[in-house]
């Protein structure tokens, strides 16, 4: 059964907010090791650029890999 669109938008959007959360922590606690010291505002600005983008890439994967699966099943449903 193929997965709906709502669904795969809910599960990207769950991954990626996730994502959000340790990739604060994590800038928070890398940058300063090669001398990045940007504010937590900054932090938290990138930190959406990059989630927007990885929402976007997540829900996109995941609908091409949904579509080439359901050609997948009716080529071989059709040669049954």
């Amino acid at each position: 059964m193929m997965q709906s669109r709502r669904m795969s938008l809910l599960e990207a959007a769950a991954n990626v907010a996730v994502g959000y959360v340790l990739a604060i922590v994590t800038q928070i606690t890398v940058f300063p090791l090669f001398g990045w010291r940007p504010s937590l505002g900054d932090n938290l600005l990138l930190g959406a650029i990059f989630t927007g983008v990885s929402l976007m890439r997540s829900y996109l994967l995941r609908r091409v890999f949904d579509n080439w699966s359901a050609d997948r099943r009716s080529v071989a449903d059709a040669c049954n």
